[in-house]
């Protein structure tokens, strides 16, 4: 049988019902006074193998034994025990499939940091928190960075202080969910209820001395009534940056800062507070209304390139900067979220009715800078402008058990989804983009500005349950309707057979899609950017305007994927449990940013009559699909030794390979001026940027009160290619050792540790890239270049 999905062209018939997602409510259970290691939530083994999992089914009993996909499950306590406060980071350090790292001198990059799921675009990973959909981020990847074009969810938003776990689906789930979610799904569970509570600190510092960070937070619940609980979390985390640049070397002849690190080039300052509060209120026997309030603020000090003295006299402002200057950009983001749900029972069916509102904007000023039109008197600090990236959510979703005469009673769940998008610019400040605008950071100008939105509707269905007591099975079906797009069908099967207690095998078949998001659309911004070892001033055009039209752009279209994985669990020990999961994954009219477009004479007096004036041009495109094949490998065991303590021990293990299936035709005008809208530097970013291996292995042991952590990581190769050949870069592996040691009495948990011991960076960019010497390391490193770090942290809990 062959699954396929379709996207048929926007007519005037009538739009599909409004239907979709069952909202995911199970309570979960509460913090367990055994905290569960890293090594047992990635395996899932022992008595997690009883976890309850709520992400890729509507069963309310379904274990990560029984599930037919894929599903890592990591405690709040997993990611405490990490190095870092921040949850990307920590599901990076855990989980061998995903990717987060940490690029520098990429404007808004910097400060919002996309993470990738089997080497994909971060946006093809969809996020949930309790069931619910995310919001996306209003910052677009526009540098030459991992994710480079995407606008993925901000999972830095969420403090650990409000998580009681997380779910990571790794399997196509577009049938279940909706767009986005074709390399997985990541799920953030909450803790619930009004017993227990928490207050926890940490620090920690670099070997070099510097990224001295701090985190406080803390967490409560409180009782509602009868029958209702409330809980808070909150936290502030502070980051100073770090800085591995190089010496410049730039201008030797004519600069007075020769042989100084005048760049930056590392994670920068930044300060986050963040706010969680969550609660549920009964309204009779079978009714219960919930709520989630999610607030973030965070502000962001990074920079662009040193101009140096040359460059501050050609342009009239060595008056200000008599020695060359630094731009700065200073970014804040404010994440807010709201749900708010009634569910309860009603003749045999659980319902679920629910609105989902959320926003993320994203200010930022540029300093220390110059608008060179202006001379030395130019202003030193500008108003750059805002992005705004809004989504609501209604939801109705429906399940009930029905019996069809099998081994048991199945699941059948109907839904119901209505979504709005708006997606909006806000100019700077005039001085901030005129004659070429604040060196470092332009502002979004008139042009660029504006608000835009669009409105979908789905409809889904599904079943599942036991065909025989050996034999599990599960089919999900559901229809969009974009307004923009037109309509979508998605599908998928499941199955999970058991051959023995010790042997079990599963697999899936499913299509999927991902509509373009109003940010791919509509983005559009001229910002200094390194191309070819030269800062330029390049255009980010909407293929819907006329500069993108100039250079050969097309509408979009949504992206479609076909998605088969095949899994095998085997436990010949109950203390001993291994899963192998094989994955492909093709996906037709990837959505991604052309290649950085260094425009002929011709072409830049072309949009230069349509008032804009940039040396180099890109848009969105459809001009690629892809196929991704992979393996997932995790075996865990866990040990009794009487007296001498108990431990538990894990192999975890990805390798991915993304592959060109198909790229298309060159457009004949940028053919004609010697131009390639996908270039091998967009290639090799969609295929070898990432690392096509990573391992991690881990053991922890506990003897009475004190608790020691050991995790060794194996990156794998990656690549990173130059418009010019010749300087293209393989990076070779990299092993990283983490340490940590831990006591816990009572209510007390006191913990130390070291991350990347042995203080491995990744190698040394090579000297035909490394722009006179500033760029020391790679921003595709998958574990940074901060070098060795320090943690220690003390928690309360009651």
């Amino acid at each position: 049988m062959s699954l396929r999905s379709s996207f048929r062209p926007l007519n005037s018939g009538i739009p599909l019902s409004a239907v979709a997602l069952a909202a995911i409510a199970s309570l979960a259970p509460a913090v367990q006074a055994q905290p569960q290691s890293a090594a047992s939530s990635v395996a899932a083994s022992g008595d997690q193998l009883q976890q309850v999992v709520v992400t890729g089914t509507r069963r309310v009993n379904r274990t990560v034994a029984e599930s037919e996909s894929p599903v890592d499950v990591l405690s709040v306590a997993d990611l405490q025990r990490t190095g870092t406060s921040e949850l990307a980071t920590a599901l990076g350090q855990l989980l061998p499939s995903l990717n987060f790292p940490r690029p520098s001198l990429t404007d808004a990059s910097d400060a919002v940091r996309p993470a990738q799921l089997r080497g994909l675009s971060p946006d093809q990973t969809l996020v949930l928190i309790d069931g619910k959909r995310r919001h996306t981020t209003a910052v677009v990847n526009i540098n030459g960075t991992q994710g480079r074009g995407s606008a993925p969810v901000d999972l830095n938003t969420i403090p650990f202080a409000a998580i009681e776990r997380v779910e990571v689906l790794r399997d196509g789930a577009a049938a279940q969910y909706g767009s986005d979610a074709i390399a997985g799904v990541i799920n953030i569970v909450l803790k619930k209820g009004a017993k227990g509570g928490s207050v926890n600190a940490e620090v920690g510092q670099t070997d070099s001395g510097d990224g001295f960070r701090h985190t406080e937070a803390a967490s409560a619940g409180f009782a509602l009534g009868q029958d209702g609980w409330v809980r808070f979390a909150l936290e502030n985390r502070h980051q100073q940056r770090t800085n591995r640049a190089g010496v410049d070397t730039r201008d030797a002849a004519t600069e007075p800062r020769l042989g100084q690190i005048n760049n930056r080039l590392g994670d920068p300052d930044s300060h986050q507070q963040s706010a969680v509060i969550n609660g549920e209120i009964a309204l009779g026997t079978s009714l219960q209304a919930y709520a989630v309030a999610t607030l973030s603020r965070r502000d962001t000090d990074s920079a662009a390139f040193w101009r140096t003295r040359a460059t501050a006299v050609a342009n009239n402002v060595a008056g200000l900067y008599p020695e060359g200057f630094l731009p700065l950009q200073q970014s804040r983001t404010v994440d807010t979220g709201l749900v708010i749900g009634v569910r309860g029972e009603l003749a045999g069916w659980n319902w679920d009715a629910s609105i989902d509102h959320g926003r993320n904007r994203f200010d930022i000023d540029v300093t220390n800078t110059a608008n060179y039109s202006l001379g030395n008197a130019s202003p030193t600090r500008f108003d750059a402008g805002r992005l705004s990236n809004q989504q609501t959510v209604l939801n109705l979703d429906l399940s009930r058990e029905v019996d069809l005469g099998l081994a048991a009673p199945w699941t059948l769940a109907l839904g119901a989804e209505a979504r709005r998008e708006r997606y909006e610019i806000d100019a700077g400040e005039p001085a901030s983009y005129q004659n070429g605008g604040a060196s470092g950071f332009p502002g979004f100008q008139p042009g660029n500005a504006g608000a835009h939105s669009r409105h979908d509707v789905a409809a889904y269905a599904s079943l599942e349950g036991q065909v025989t007591k050996a034999f599990s099975a599960s089919a999900a079906l559901r229809a969009e309707h974009y307004n923009d797009f037109g309509s979508a069908t998605s599908a998928k099967l499941s199955g999970r057979y058991v051959w023995s207690p010790a042997v079990a095998l599963r697999g899936t078949v499913s299509t999927g899609f991902r509509a373009p998001s109003l940010a791919q659309q509509w983005f559009a911004t001229t910002s200094t950017n390194l191309i070819n070892g030269a800062l330029v001033e390049a255009g980010t055009f909407p293929v819907e305007s006329s500069a993108a039209a100039a250079l050969g752009a097309k509408p979009l279209k949504a992206e479609k994927s076909r998605n088969l994985s095949l899994g095998l669990l085997l436990q010949p020990l109950a203390q001993w449990q291994t899963t192998v999961d094989v994955y492909q994954i093709d996906i037709d009219d990837r959505v991604l940013l052309s290649a950085n477009l260094s425009l002929p004479t011709a072409l830049r007096n072309q949009l230069a009559a349509q008032g804009v004036l940039v040396s180099a041009g890109r848009y969105f495109t459809n001009a690629l699909d892809t196929r991704t094949r992979g393996v997932d490998l995790v075996s865990t065991w866990q040990q009794d030794w009487g007296a001498a303590g108990r431990g538990q021990y894990t192999v975890a293990f990805n390798h991915n390979r993304n592959s060109i299936r198909h790229v298309d035709d060159n457009p004949a005008l940028l053919t004609a001026n010697g131009l390639e809208l996908i270039d091998r530097v967009t290639l090799a970013r969609a295929t070898v940027g990432s690392p096509k291996d990573k391992l991690v292995l881990s053991a922890e042991h506990r003897w009475g009160p004190w608790i020691g952590r050991a995790a060794a990581s194996r990156y794998g190769s990656f690549i990173v290619r130059q418009s010019n050949a010749a300087n293209d870069q393989t990076f070779a592996p990299a092993w990283l050792l983490d340490l940590s040691a831990g006591w816990e009495q009572g209510a007390w948990q006191v913990s130390a540790g070291v991350d990347n011991l042995t203080n491995r960076y990744p190698d040394r960019v090579i000297t035909a890239n490394a722009i006179g010497g500033i760029l020391t390391y790679s921003q595709f490193s998958p574990f940074g270049f901060n070098g060795r770090q320090y943690f220690a942290k003390l928690g309360y809990r009651w």
